[in-house]
């Protein structure tokens, strides 16, 4: 990665002639950026002055990938048939397996670094990386315990990516199950080595990347763990992530074994608060909906994957209804743009409700994909962490996305709809470039493109 720009210091003065501010398109926008890589000044109707650098076409705010697995970049494509009677999220889970049980720390890294390069020119300059794939092919940890994670961060530097790791606590099978399966050697953690895992990350003190910590799910911890992990992070800021009722299954299991809705168990027996981030929420119930509202919890919807593995349609209505903003996240990757994923979120709810603008709200957002804009960069930013602010505003992250007009479905359109033409029109190639804590993103590295090729036909030969 040669490019000069991304070798320069952070902060610079920037002139947008058009960009999203407080929720609208405004013109003549000044955007200054200071040396930690946040906005310092953002002033619309601003002339430009000389020493800005003046941008071409209209800017955006980037989006957080609040929800990713990266490894999983090397399995999209190879589940895309059926053999048996019946293929479900389960099956799907098996297939995958074969991918995490087979890469290794060298590969990982080239398969997220070509990831992360993707979802930046999809419009994310943040993602939130639930990482369980932990130890060697064997089970055995690695001589460098965090090998795995160490191969994350890595990638995110090379690509300029902004990186939450969230190491995942992953102890049994089932709820009713002791222990982990053999085909989920990798994943094995405890309360106590998730921690040691996120501070090693903090002890890198790499640009741009932090860490939290995850659960996988209720099924795969012990409620004595959960309440142990709880305690453990008491006054730590960092976030705190967890897979919950994706699947009818997983529901079910959770009333047999503990007598409540996974939501509701979560809600009822843990202190959740805006640090806790519930990951999929497909299956919730309103009384769900605003026991999490209250708690200050957030949720994180992944449209292409729910679509993908037939999960269901989280509440949409529901969730915006209760002031619950979701963050948005690309998850198994099938998708790793963000315009395609609110398409699919909207376009989901079109099809169960049998009506168009769903998620429009006529009095105070009539336009559907400015209303679901906001939502999600408001979820995402709670989803990594990254404070009060967020989008183009004094004090959020110095990080935009500019669009590029020479995309046939933006061309011509009105300045008021061009967020509509970004969802709703279907460009191949919406933004032409990233910026990210004051700084261009590096130009797509054409070496790291091959390294990713030989990866996959090694993945796929194994």
């Amino acid at each position: 990665m040669n490019d000069p720009a991304a070798s320069r210091p952070a902060g610079g003065l920037y002139w947008a002639p058009r960009a999203w501010v407080a929720g609208e398109w405004a013109d003549d926008v000044l955007l200054r950026a200071d040396a930690a890589g946040r906005w310092a000044e953002v002033r619309p109707g601003t002339p430009a002055p000389a020493a800005a650098e003046r941008l071409p076409a209209p800017a955006l705010p980037a989006l957080v990938n609040a929800h990713s697995h990266a490894f999983q970049r090397a399995f999209v494509g190879l589940a895309e048939r059926r053999d048996a009677a019946h293929d479900d999220f389960w099956s799907w889970r098996e297939r995958m397996y074969g991918v995490a049980l087979r890469i290794t720390p060298e590969q990982l890294r080239v398969v997220a670094e070509h990831l992360y390069a993707e979802l930046l020119a999809g419009g994310y300059t943040h993602t939130c990386e639930f990482h369980y794939l932990h130890h060697a092919p064997d089970g055995a940890p690695y001589a460098d315990a965090p090998a795995m994670s160490r191969a994350l961060a890595e990638a995110a530097v090379a690509t300029g990516m902004r990186l939450t790791l969230l190491p995942v606590l992953y102890e049994r099978a089932g709820f009713t199950q002791p222990a982990l399966r053999a085909d989920q050697r990798r994943f094995a953690t405890t309360v106590d080595s998730v921690l040691k895992l996120r501070d090693a990350v903090r002890a890198w003190h790499l640009p741009h990347v932090d860490a939290g910590v995850a659960v996988h799910s209720l099924r795969a911890a012990r409620p004595g763990s959960l309440r142990e992990l709880a305690a453990a992070l008491r006054g730590d800021t960092g976030r705190i992530h967890i897979h919950v009722a994706e699947q009818t299954a997983e529901v079910d299991d959770c009333l047999a074994a503990t007598g409540a809705r996974p939501i509701e168990w979560l809600c009822g027996e843990l202190p959740l608060d805006a640090r806790w981030q519930l990951v999929h929420a497909t299956h919730a119930t309103p009384a769900e909906i605003a026991a999490v509202a209250r708690c200050g919890a957030g949720v994180v919807l992944c449209p292409g994957t729910e679509a993908n593995l037939g999960d269901g349609l989280a509440d949409l209505p529901g969730w915006l209804a209760a002031g619950v903003a979701p963050g948005l996240g690309s998850d198994s990757q099938v998708t790793r743009s963000w315009p395609e994923e609110l398409r699919w979120l909207e376009y989901g709810q079109r099809l169960l409700h049998r009506r168009r603008n769903v998620a429009a709200a006529p009095g105070l957002q009539p336009a559907t994909a400015a209303r679901l804009f906001e939502a999600v960069l408001r979820g995402g930013a709670a989803a990594a962490g990254t404070g009060w602010a967020h989008g183009l505003a004094v004090g959020a992250p110095a990080d935009l996305l500019l669009l590029n007009p020479q995309d046939d479905a933006l061309c011509g359109l009105p300045a008021p709809h061009l967020i509509d033409g970004v969802v709703f029109a279907a460009p191949q190639q919406p933004f032409a470039r990233a910026l990210v804590a004051g700084r261009w993103a590096p130009a797509r590295d054409a070496a790291a493109g091959k390294l990713f090729q030989r990866v996959m036909q090694d993945l796929c030969r194994a």
